[in-house]
């Protein structure tokens, strides 16, 4: 049972994962370009990236695994609001930097008035959905995300869910407990898959219930990856395991065939990478890389599909052909990138020290937090 007391508990800091890292971080890349080229190339038969929206269910999976690995014995030392306050502080500070980017790339729009049509009021509900990830699917004029501000939200909802979850019924599980659940997931989520086609579902109104499926499924395979142990021996290090990522978002979108091969993808290459990447290391130059891919996957996932609308205003005001969009994507692409990393080093990193420092428990024996970033 999760102490229920705030008595200070001392945990052991574990091995790091650095390839891992270095795959979220290209994952978060891919997830960028992807968006991009979706407005330059709505037909995914036609997106050289098309499947980077599998990225989604690769950070679900990579984060039961390191949420499993960093707590799996030692949770029991945590009261439950202990372990989701660090959760809360290691993601919520960027919700809120991307939900406040939201409202002004909203605002600022050069090329499109859709905030003069949906209005302030309107605007300020947007970013408290944002903010306090409440869906409030508003603006038909886009869509109708669940988070119109900030629509990669969608999956922060279900990764606190997934939290949530875990510390107060997963980590008790046995692992034939949660081998039957994720057996009941995987089913659900070849049926979502079929119902839809793909697996590109969880961000909208008409596919919410999708996100389920995803993230039940992932996070409980990345679990039981932990669980079991399961690690392949191998000297491949970073790169290679890297490319065989990128392997999977370059795949071909089959119309025929694609309901079949996201989930079978979800359910056994994905594991198998986690699996290689937990067991490869490599010299200091790659880890260098590996962490900084690491520690910029997450700001860059959370703020740059604010950026995304107006790149769609521009698309839709001055149709530019593909010579232009050629350099627009990477020159955009770049930029958002660097932005997420100044966010990281100048206004999260800083946020989340002063608020471990806020709520550190009073006496002299400090919480020391063991988990890897998720």
């Amino acid at each position: 049972m999760i102490n229920t007391s705030y008595e200070p508990v001392r945990l052991a800091t574990k091995p790091h994962f650095q390839v891992l890292d270095g795959l979220r971080g290209i994952a978060a890349i891919s997830v960028l370009i992807f968006h991009f080229m979706e407005f330059a190339v709505p037909d995914y038969s036609k997106n050289f990236i098309a499947h980077s929206y599998l990225a989604v269910d690769f950070f679900f999976c990579l984060s039961g695994f390191v949420i499993a690995y960093a707590y799996d014995k030692k949770i029991q030392q945590l009261s439950f609001w202990a372990f989701f306050r660090l959760r809360l502080i290691r993601l919520h500070p960027m919700v809120i930097i991307g939900a406040l980017i939201g409202v002004i790339c909203l605002v600022a729009d050069p090329f499109g008035n859709l905030y003069g049509q949906i209005g302030a009021s309107k605007t300020v509900l947007l970013f408290l959905s944002a903010s306090f990830l409440l869906p409030y699917p508003a603006v038909p004029q886009r869509f109708n995300n669940l988070f119109h501000l900030n629509p990669p939200t969608w999956s922060l909802m279900w990764e606190y869910l997934a939290n949530i979850a875990y510390a107060l019924v997963l980590y008790r599980l046995s692992t034939k407990k949660l081998t039957l659940l994720l057996i009941g997931a995987g089913l659900a989520l070849f049926a979502t898959a079929r119902l839809y086609s793909h697996l590109a579902v969880g961000w909208g109104i008409s596919n919410a219930l999708g996100g389920v499926a995803r993230i039940g499924c992932s996070f409980l395979l990345g679990m039981l990856v932990c669980r079991l142990g399961w690690r392949i021996p191998n000297k491949l290090g970073f790169v290679p395991i890297g490319l065989l990522l990128l392997a999977t978002f370059f795949i071909p979108y089959l119309n025929r065939i694609n309901w079949f091969m996201d989930p079978a993808l979800v359910l056994v290459y994905f594991p198998f990478l986690i699996a290689l990447g937990a067991a490869t290391t490599t010299g200091p130059f790659w880890s260098s890389v590996c962490k900084k891919l690491g520690d910029l996957s997450y700001p860059l996932y959370v703020i740059h599909y604010p950026f995304l609308w107006i790149f769609l205003s521009y698309v839709e005001a001055e149709k530019p052909g593909p010579d232009q969009l050629r350099i627009i994507i990477p020159i955009a692409a770049t930029g958002i990138s660097v932005l997420a990393y100044l966010l990281l080093t100048y206004v999260d990193v800083p946020i989340r020290r002063y608020l471990m420092r806020l709520t550190a428990p009073k006496p002299a024996n400090s919480v020391v937090r063991s988990e890897q970033t998720a």
